[in-house]
């Protein structure tokens, strides 16, 4: 079948979301994939930061396949011992603690509703607002899509939610006259990727958390793209020496399988209780394995 049967049956089956290209992919090993005429392609790609150990690595899909014939999916009432053993490694590199989600999206979601939760609970005043970059990505749910600094995403589905401000990014004197005692949180990537690679300036980020430590508010890290060791440190904001109160991961961090995670300090993870916030899928036992054999590769 040629390309045009793929492309037609899509058009009959798939809301038009996506610019697809023309190929229909069937094999992927390591950083090599293969369209179904068998020709061969180096992909640059890598699942939109997803594989960082390439396609289908061995020890990932071993573990999740060994899990998942253990016991594949499980309700968040009860424990497993994938999620507390991932949970634990996040914990060591961190000192956080984690709400595993699905995905980057959902990732950041939880970490402003976190913030938010945080601010009822330590200030009477109300401190509900958000401070983001502009030329931000942080997910295409209502809330994160807000927080996204792309008015060209942001049209189509306006209004968005109140209490959003966006400022350039990289600069410290916007973020001071920005932030107020009416902000609960700041959300910045240490590193934007949207448009090309935008590294933060030296400086920056910890002038951005002693600002939000003098007006009470939280900073909010967004390392769902550059996580995982992808600038050469675990997360990328350790090359800037600051420590945020949340952070937010997915993309890679399950070797190829759907996860999210929201890791706070004990402090800010407290703020949520039973009911709070939750997932069907977050943390199942299947791809917390995965997980915990990407960590270990």
């Amino acid at each position: 079948m040629n390309i045009d049967y793929w492309i037609e049956r899509d058009r009959e089956c798939h809301m038009n979301t996506y610019a697809r290209l023309p190929v229909v992919l069937t094999k992927g090993r390591k950083c090599k994939v293969w369209d179904i005429d068998g020709r061969e392609y180096t992909d640059f790609l890598s699942g939109l930061g997803v594989l960082n150990l390439g396609h289908s690595p061995k020890e990932v899909v071993e573990a999740v396949a060994a899990q998942a014939h253990d016991l594949l999916h499980v309700s968040n009432l009860f424990y497993t011992r994938p999620q507390l053993e991932l949970g634990a490694k996040l914990r060591a590199k961190t000192g956080g603690r984690c709400f595993f989600a699905n995905s980057g999206a959902e990732a950041n979601e939880g970490a402003l509703k976190l913030a938010r939760r945080f601010a009822k609970e330590s200030s009477p005043s109300e401190k509900t607002e958000f401070v983001a970059a502009r030329n931000s990505f942080h997910g295409r749910t209502f809330a994160t899509l807000t927080a996204t600094g792309q008015p060209e995403k942001q049209k189509p589905f306006a209004p968005l939610l109140p209490g959003f401000s966006h400022v350039p990014f990289d600069d410290l004197r916007a973020i001071e006259e920005a932030v107020t005692a009416r902000t609960c949180a700041v959300i910045l990537e240490a590193v934007q990727g949207e448009g090309g690679v935008h590294p933060s300036s030296a400086g920056y980020l910890a002038g951005v958390k002693k600002i939000c430590a003098q007006n009470g508010a939280l900073l909010i890290i967004d390392e769902v793209q550059t996580g995982m060791g992808r600038t050469g440190k675990f997360f990328a904001f350790e090359h800037y020496g600051v420590e945020p109160d949340i952070i937010t991961m997915a993309k890679s961090l399950a070797g190829g399988f759907p996860i999210g995670a929201v890791i706070a300090r004990d402090e800010v993870a407290s703020a949520f209780q039973p009911g709070d916030h939750g997932s069907t899928f977050g943390g199942g036992p299947a791809i917390c394995a995965g997980a915990l054999a990407a960590l270990d590769c």
